[in-house]
């Protein structure tokens, strides 16, 4: 049963009562209940998030004529992401900021690419152990249909591989940029943490991380798949 809450405040567009809702939406299982709640609570917190970012970070450069159209766009994404969020590992607020962030860096593509021109090379790290079978233009290219699958397979799963909500937002970072990689303009490791950087907040410690664990899974499940084999993570 969706419980009263007050009216929404003008300033605080994203409270408690926000996330309780996220929360009574993932664990109805009505789908009229899961409407009111969405349309009544998360829907405008959702609107006013994709709103604030976009002006707070300039994201303007954009394929869409008016912004209320690429609001619209972030509040799909961030409802398409919602079954992801959960109690326990951190704030509702916090995860949908980077998650709706993490959309708009790839989406803004030509500002990011102005921008990565400033950035510090010498301070990504250089490990050549990591994203080695991620960054190979040519052997993603040969590998095309393994690449969705395994990107597929590994976002499904991305609460049973991490349990820290910073890993998953470092995870999920990662498997966007290779759903949308054919946007990209850049593909190679420096660039790839530069850009995983921007998108979560994390330092390159917590990223090397992650994409270790991911490397792990990648070669598991090529080597299925080479070998005929189902693609179990």
């Amino acid at each position: 049963m969706t419980k009263k809450r007050g009216r929404k405040s003008q300033r605080r567009y994203f409270t408690e009562d926000t996330e309780l809702a996220i929360l009574e939406y993932l664990a109805s299982e009505d789908q009229i209940e899961r409407n009111k709640i969405y349309n009544e609570i998360i829907h405008y917190s959702f609107y006013k998030l994709a709103e604030n970012l976009i002006h707070t970070f300039k994201f303007y450069y954009t394929e869409v004529d008016d912004l209320e159209d690429l609001k619209h766009e972030v509040i799909c994404f961030l409802l398409e992401k919602l079954h992801y969020f959960q109690a326990g590992k951190g704030k509702a607020f916090s995860y949908f900021s980077i998650v709706g962030k993490n959309y708009l860096i790839l989406y803004n593509n030509k500002n990011y690419t102005k921008k990565k021109g400033k950035a510090d090379l010498l301070e990504v790290d250089t490990d050549n152990s990591v994203l080695t079978n991620f960054e190979n233009e040519e052997r993603l290219e040969e590998k095309i249909d393994f690449l969705d699958i395994f990107v597929e397979k590994a976002d499904n799963k991305i609460n049973l591989i991490f349990n820290k909500e910073e890993d998953i937002l470092v995870a999920d970072a990662v498997l966007t940029l290779f759903k949308k990689r054919e946007s990209l303009e850049i593909f190679n490791k420096k660039a790839l943490y530069i850009y995983i950087r921007e998108i979560t907040g994390c330092d390159t410690p917590a990223i090397t991380k992650v994409t270790k664990i991911l490397q792990k899974y990648y070669l598991k499940a090529y080597n299925q798949w080479e070998s005929g084999k189902p693609i179990i993570l």
